[in-house]
């Protein structure tokens, strides 16, 4: 079992696993409520994986770099890796995965992967940097998925009228497809259904809102969720089951159409040698 690290103030308790430097809990201080799926492995184990350093599956699950192929899981190893905690006070702390041998074998790259959650009053800020340790540019994808304690009929709506397709998804590969279904036409809200991921995860770009808000005609609680910008945007859940997954994501899952290089992967991040990139998404919770 994963030894689960806390920080907390007056109004949230945050709990983070060692394992995949993953959230496994929000509990608000007021009423006791969890935010956080709280796993079962007979619907989806996850609670908040980490993907890195690719964000769903390969063709095959493999991808050539500099003429070398190799062989990657779907949303990449650090989700089943064990961070260190690098630092921890009250109200935050600071984890970090670095390269090994097991990630060199599947990924050539010197980096640090550094993941810190902070608490500011009934706000969780995620902030992930990514470390460039080599000597040349490096190329990867960064994604969050988060999964948040919901019902159906509860209400994904963004900040700004939105018109969004949705990937289509090959089912048996998990690879994009050419096709696109359209989700949304001058609308805001997405309601979350029995059968609205039978095609697997919705797969947005281009949205205009930074934010995007979890609310229930049903009781008055919100997680009203930053998105930090990313390029592309999953939401997710097992057909009927009582959570969402709210999914930022620098890069996007293979598409059936091959690429000679893995730096020219559709939505593929770069970081020059010896720099940072960052990405950040921000909850607040209310009751």
């Amino acid at each position: 079992m994963s030894t689960i690290h806390y920080i907390e103030n007056e109004f949230l308790r945050v709990g983070v696993k060692e394992h995949g430097a993953e959230l496994s809990s929000v509990v608000s201080k007021k009423t006791g409520y969890e935010y956080i799926w709280q796993g079962d492995t007979n619907v989806w184990y996850g609670q908040s994986p980490i993907l890195f350093p690719i964000v769903g599956r390969l063709i095959e699950d493999k991808y050539t770099l500099n003429g070398t192929e190799y062989t990657m899981p779907k949303h990449g190893f650090a989700r089943k890796s064990d961070f260190t905690l690098l630092s921890k006070d009250s109200d935050s702390m600071t984890f970090i995965l670095s390269e090994n041998s097991a990630t060199k074998a599947v990924y050539p790259y010197d980096f640090d992967l550094i993941v810190s959650f902070t608490v500011e009053e009934n706000n969780l800020r995620v902030s992930h940097d990514v470390v460039n340790k080599n000597d040349d540019v490096m190329y990867f994808s960064l994604g969050a998925h988060p999964g948040f304690n919901c019902q159906m009929g509860d209400i994904l709506r963004f900040e700004k009228k939105e018109t969004l397709q949705t990937e289509k998804i090959d089912l048996v590969y998990s690879l994009r497809l050419p096709e696109k279904l359209p989700v949304l036409n001058d609308e805001t809200d997405i309601v979350i259904t029995e059968d609205i991921f039978n095609e697997d995860a919705l797969i947005l770009s281009g949205i205009q809102s930074d934010k995007i808000t979890l609310c229930s005609p049903a009781h008055d609680r919100t997680v009203a969720f930053d998105l930090g910008h990313a390029p592309y945007l999953g939401i997710w859940a097992k057909p009927g089951a009582p959570y969402v997954c709210i999914e930022p994501w620098c890069g996007v899952n293979d598409s059936t159409e091959k690429v000679a290089d893995f730096s020219q992967k559709e939505g593929i991040q770069s970081v020059a040698a010896d720099d940072v990139f960052n990405f950040t998404w921000k909850a607040s919770f209310s009751e």
